[in-house]
């Protein structure tokens, strides 16, 4: 199946339309709408579990996260296989935000599914990506857990 290409401009303007309508779509453990659900801003310091799964990604497995002043300061595999995972990927742990970011870059580069899940307080819970529905792992699945903001302010103070 081949796809038709557009202007930046015109994509640009799709892409942000497209984007909003995407963020709206996906589960929610409440019964509110997304339009009722908050807004969520990433904290500055928080810890969260991470499984990524699917594709042929280097980062595959489960680890504890923590970030501190918007880095991630930690990352443990829960697992040997994780733990390796993690000892190789040499700081680039993503952060919530960072997960979002790829799903609006997915977004913005005409992929085939995004999907991001979210709870009652508007944070991700689950993020599904698939650039290409033809290809054969190019997909991510990251599903988020165990979200707790730390109640310990970072060096910014937030």
């Amino acid at each position: 199946m081949s796809k038709t290409r557009i202007s930046t401009p015109v994509a640009a303007v799709l892409a942000v339309a497209v984007s909003g309508v995407v963020a709206g779509c996906g589960s929610s453990s409440s019964s509110g709408t997304a339009s009722t659900r908050p807004t969520w801003r990433e904290p500055a310091s928080y810890t969260y579990t991470l499984t990524s799964s699917e594709g042929e990604r280097s980062l595959l497995g489960t680890f504890e996260v923590t970030v501190r002043d918007g880095k991630v300061t930690k990352a443990v595999g829960t697992d040997e296989d994780s733990r390796r995972v993690a000892r190789e990927a040499d700081g680039r742990m993503p952060t919530i935000g960072d997960l979002l970011a790829e799903a609006d870059a997915a977004r913005g580069e005409d992929a085939d599914r995004v999907d991001v899940d979210r709870a009652a307080d508007g944070r991700p819970t689950r993020i599904s990506l698939d650039w290409d529905e033809d290809a054969i792992d190019d997909e991510a699945v990251y599903d988020i857990s165990d979200y707790r903001p730390s109640n310990k302010p970072g060096r910014d103070g937030r």
